[in-house]
């Protein structure tokens, strides 16, 4: 079982690029980053700059005047009058650790208001990005994969590495203030003091690269992890969960999958110890090295008892920097391999960008006509339509039926233009359908799915969401496109009326039946009010007394629209202009009720399978 679990062999067995790359790019990484704080906050990152710079100046003066103050308290003379000679020092001593600590103060608030703005600002420019692509888009693995890599672990990481570059920032300027001490005392001391710092900069790189290359082979497991997580957990599927005694299943599958997950996290996290231990035990000893280098220099007379001291007080300042700069450094570079999965979304979502602008759609179509239509869904190597060859005329009522697998989905969709044919051309009114404006395209389409969204909004809401942006001071079109779609009882029926909450996830959220959301996305469509009518299965969770309404609907608006309608239910397809029956992704028959009857074919086989009538009877 764990054989299924794993990632392939071929990415488990090579070396993995991106954690190479990423350190090459680092540069360009920052770059994105950078702009990103100068766009979202700008103000409190100059604020944040300035203070950390401030807070390090502070730092340097500080070890300087600690010299200047020991060398009063060892120099020779009476205790009370080396004591009063270092008063002064003593007090610029204290009022320099008072400016740094107001310095650290401030870099905090000024933190508060940068973070928040920088996390809107991620998450607005990716869910921008995402909302921007084109529906077959999210048929293809790889964007959806780094869609969910950008968004599960990109803005999060994003967000921690703003902070951490505070944090190497701040840390940066302590090492470089107490090198400058350290470079006053005496030269030889700073060259010892960066020495010191690479070990533990080579531990931080190469268990970042562990880290990483860690999290890209649990990212399949975790998501199954979580998938899991739902069945256990969430309310919507703990029904059939326990209906069908699926609690043992459920939680032996979880078992299985952790059990691999564990050993996993287990082997990175070990990798990425050792190396950390390795690292900080090569550092101690350099450091240790300079204390004794430290020490021979005061034996030889090099340096003086009081600069001793300092320099002693110096390496301890900077060793502390330096271990928040290693850990801000090794968490910066962790993160910004993640980073690198959010701009390499940006830029494959910028790539794959629906194209605006055009020639506008015709408002009401003539004629829509599909020649040579084929489809093949992206990683795919079976097209899943084939040499579609219809034409519908305005005012008409076409029916799409067949099996499920038939291709029918997949036609509304296409004539909805949330896909473009992979081959043959679909036209309005003799307009190739690739040449119009995506945009005006969209407007004049009404497309009720198969499974509507639950909008987790008010009633209002879930209707009005068909085109929020209709005039309806009144709501007089909403109220009559609710009974129209016999959903105002069941907006009746709610507590708060048309103001009701319509999601248990919250505080005071009622739920609705499966058919009662159906009715609120018919009254959506019918509010939206489109030229071209696609319903998709629009009556399948419905009782007989709705569907009854929602068909007296479409006939009362035949002629008016042109309407695709999509559906299993073949006796409520016989009042249709022409039915089109989809045979693995073919046009296998067309034609009205009764002529298909008379053709004896795939037709009539399946209405006397649903009706028990036969075309003779």
């Amino acid at each position: 079982m764990e054989d299924d679990l794993v990632a392939p062999y071929w990415h488990l067995d090579r070396p993995d690029p991106a954690s190479r790359r990423t350190l090459r790019r680092l540069p360009a990484l920052t770059a994105p980053v950078l702009r990103l704080i100068w766009d979202s906050g700008r103000r409190p990152a100059l604020v944040i700059l300035a203070l950390q710079l401030a807070a390090g100046a502070a730092t340097a003066s500080g070890l300087l005047a600690t010299a200047s103050v020991l060398d009063d308290l060892l120099a020779e003379g009476a205790a009370p009058e080396r004591l009063a000679a270092a008063v002064p020092g003593l007090a610029l001593v204290a009022a320099i650790v008072a400016l740094r600590a107001a310095a650290e103060a401030a870099v905090e608030l000024a933190r508060a208001r940068l973070e928040p703005a920088l996390r809107r600002a991620a998450e607005e420019r990716l869910f921008a990005a995402a909302l921007g692509v084109r529906l077959a888009d999210f048929d293809d693995v790889d964007f959806y994969d780094g869609l969910h890599r950008a968004r599960d672990r990109g803005l999060f990481h994003l967000d921690r590495a703003v902070a951490n570059t505070i944090d190497l920032l701040g840390a940066a300027c302590g090492v470089t203030a107490a090198a400058a001490g350290l470079a006053v005392l005496h030269p030889l001391l700073v060259p010892l003091l960066v020495l010191s710092v690479i070990p533990e900069g080579w531990a931080v790189l190469r268990a970042a690269r562990h880290g990483y290359g860690g999290m890209r082979e649990m990212v399949t497991l975790n998501r199954r992890v979580d998938m899991l997580a739902d069945l256990a957990t969430e309310r919507e599927p703990a029904a059939e969960v326990r209906a069908c005694q699926a609690q043992p299943y459920v939680l032996d599958e979880y078992r299985q999958v952790a059990n691999v997950l564990q050993k996993t996290e287990t082997r990175v996290g070990l990798s990425m110890a050792r190396v950390r231990a390795a690292g900080r035990a090569a550092g101690g000893l350099a450091m240790a090295g300079v204390l004794a280098v430290l020490g021979l220099m005061l034996h030889s007379g090099w340096i003086a008892l009081a600069a001793a001291g300092t320099a002693v007080i110096a390496v301890r300042v900077a060793a502390t920097a330096l271990k928040q700069l290693a850990q801000a450094a090794n968490q910066l570079f962790e993160q910004f391999m993640y980073v690198a999965d959010y701009h390499d979304f940006l830029a494959d979502a910028h790539a794959r960008r629906a194209p605006s602008g055009g020639t506008a759609a015709p408002r009401s179509p003539e004629r829509l006509t599909l020649h040579g239509v084929g489809f093949t869904y992206p990683g795919s190597s079976h097209p899943a339509l084939h040499d579609i060859d219809l034409t519908i005329h305005a005012g008409q009522t076409i029916a799409l039926v067949g099996e499920n697998g038939s291709g029918k989905t997949t036609l509304a969709r296409l004539l909805a233009g949330l896909y473009h044919p992979s081959t043959g051309a679909l036209r309005w009114d003799g307009l190739d359908t690739s040449d119009l404006d995506p945009a005006s395209l969209a407007d004049r389409v009404v497309l009720v799915p198969q499974h509507p969204l639950r909008w987790p909004h008010d009633a209002r809401t879930n209707v009005r969401m068909g085109r929020h942006d209709r005039p309806d001071p009144h709501d007089h079109a909403l109220r009559e496109s609710a009974a129209l779609a016999a959903a105002d009882d069941v907006v009746a029926e709610l507590p708060n009326g048309w103001r009701t909450l319509l999601s248990k996830q919250f505080r005071g959220g009622h739920e609705l039946s499966a058919g009662q959301w159906q009715r609120l996305a018919v009254a959506r469509g019918l509010f939206r009010d489109g030229p071209l009518l696609i319903w998709d299965e629009p009556t399948a969770p419905l009782d007989a007394k709705a569907e009854y309404a929602v068909y007296e609907t479409l006939r009362k608006i035949a002629g008016e629209r042109t309407v695709v309608l999509i559906t299993h239910r073949l006796t409520s397809v016989r009042h249709a202009d022409r039915i089109v029956l989809l045979h693995r992704g073919r046009v296998a028959e067309q034609g009205t009720h009764e002529e298909l009857l008379a053709l004896h074919g795939r037709y009539a086989e399946l209405y006397a399978l649903q009706t028990g009538k036969t075309a003779s009877r």
